[in-house]
């Protein structure tokens, strides 16, 4: 059965915004799938702690994503 596991910086993204992450892929998931896996649909958010993820060598904090969400560079 589908088991989809999201990554995220903890910090970078709020309790509602985690909620709506995990009821829209879980949707996105289910559109393809059918309705009938739908009770077998498992969604994870997995949170590393800021600063222990790295992209090129940099290391990214929380305050990095909500940079670069707001449109910023990193």
């Amino acid at each position: 059965m589908p088991f989809v596991d999201i990554r995220v910086i903890a910090g970078a993204f709020t309790p509602e915004e985690k909620r709506q992450l995990v009821e829209k892929v879980s949707e996105a998931v289910i559109a393809i799938e059918g309705e009938a896996l739908r009770p077998s649909t498992h969604v994870l958010i997995t949170e590393t702690p800021s600063g222990a993820w790295a992209i090129g060598g940099k290391a990214l904090t929380a305050e990095d994503v909500r940079v670069k969400r707001a449109g910023g560079a990193l």
